[in-house]
């Protein structure tokens, strides 16, 4: 772990709002539709809300950020059904960074026998370097030169020192 501060970089709800209209229109364009906008918590569920109100579609969430049973995986699953049975799924997160909540929910729900012609992802920013890629995105970023830490709106309710650490926690994204 790098004793580094990272640079706190605190995206304006102006831009937020901007990147869900953005998506809502890349989503919009194109000849998929979802049936339902699945928000990954923590992160991608304040965009979640947003993105199926511009959508006007039914949101369902999944908790993936708090490792709960019953909470994730088991969701993931009756999810995994749904798209199997031909409900199209648009799952929405914040961020693609590394392409670690991707990669694992895909494979749960591969698993799980879902429908992958089924199933889209939405990010409000991309990585380009990350490992896995997305159907939609509002923003890039290429971490090889952009080491901010962001912080989107509703993470600004919490405090900087708590910020930093997460940040801290993760030392490839920032060297």
């Amino acid at each position: 772990m790098t004793d580094t501060p990272p640079e706190l970089y605190y995206l304006t709800q102006d831009i937020f709002v901007g990147d869900v209209i953005a998506l809502g229109a890349a989503v919009s364009a194109g000849d998929w539709r979802p049936d339902y906008v699945v928000g990954i918590g923590r992160g991608g569920l304040v965009p979640a809300v947003f993105l199926s109100h511009r959508l006007n579609l039914p949101m369902l969430s999944i908790d993936h950020s708090s490792k709960l049973p019953g909470f994730a995986g088991e969701l993931l699953h009756k999810v995994a059904e749904k798209s199997a049975a031909g409900t199209r799924l648009l799952f929405v997160d914040d961020i693609n960074d590394s392409g670690g909540t991707m990669a694992t929910i895909r494979q749960i729900l591969a698993e799980a026998g879902c429908d992958e012609a089924n199933l889209r992802f939405a990010v409000l920013m991309d990585n380009i370097r990350s490992a896995v890629r997305v159907d939609y995105f509002a923003q890039t970023i290429d971490r090889a030169t952009d080491k901010r830490w962001f912080v989107f709106p509703w993470e600004a309710m919490g405090m900087a020192d708590t910020l930093t650490e997460e940040a801290l926690s993760v030392p490839e994204r920032l060297a």
